[in-house]
C-alpha cells in the first residue's frame, strides 16, 4: 500500500466535511430532498432501526415523503463529536443529535441518537457513502 505525501486530515479536509453535513442539514430545514441528497454518492447506504436504504434515490425518495408528511416543518441538528481519517479520501464522522419537531425547542431526549457517517473524497469533493444512527439510550 502506497501513501500520498499529504497528511490525512488536514483542516481544510475536516471543514470541509462539517460544511457538507452543515449543507444536509439545511436542506432539510428548507425540505428540499434534492438538496439534502445532494452530496450522497450514488450507491450511499441508510441504516436506522428498522430501515435500510441502498442508494441515493431511495434515500431522496423517502426523504420526500417524510418531508411531505411526519417530517413537515421539522429540523434536525448533529453536532459532530469526532472527526477520524481514515485516509486521505475517507473519514468517519461520530455524532449525536435528532429531529426537532414544530412546536419543540430540542430534541426530545427519547429521539437523541448517535450516528455514523462515512464520507470519501470523489472528484475533489466530500460525499457521503453510509450513513447510520441507533438511539442515543
Amino acid at each position: 500500500m502506497t501513501s500520498k505525501t499529504t497528511t490525512a486530515g488536514s483542516g481544510a479536509d475536516r471543514q470541509a466535511i462539517l460544511d457538507v453535513l452543515a449543507g444536509l442539514y439545511r436542506a432539510w430545514e428548507a425540505g428540499d430532498a434534492e438538496a439534502f441528497v445532494a452530496d450522497y454518492t450514488d450507491d450511499a447506504s441508510v441504516v436506522q432501526p428498522g430501515v435500510y436504504k441502498k442508494d441515493r434515490e431511495e434515500i431522496r425518495t423517502t426523504m420526500a415523503a417524510g418531508f411531505a408528511g411526519p417530517l413537515s416543518g421539522s429540523r434536525a441538528t448533529d453536532h459532530p463529536a469526532d472527526v477520524r481519517f481514515l485516509t486521505d479520501d475517507t473519514a468517519v464522522v461520530i455524532s449525536e443529535g435528532g429531529i426537532i419537531f414544530p412546536g419543540q425547542d430540542a430534541v426530545a431526549s427519547e429521539g437523541l441518537v448517535r450516528a455514523t457517517w462515512v464520507l470519501v473524497r470523489r472528484d475533489d469533493a466530500w460525499r457521503i457513502a453510509s450513513y447510520h444512527n441507533s438511539p442515543a439510550s
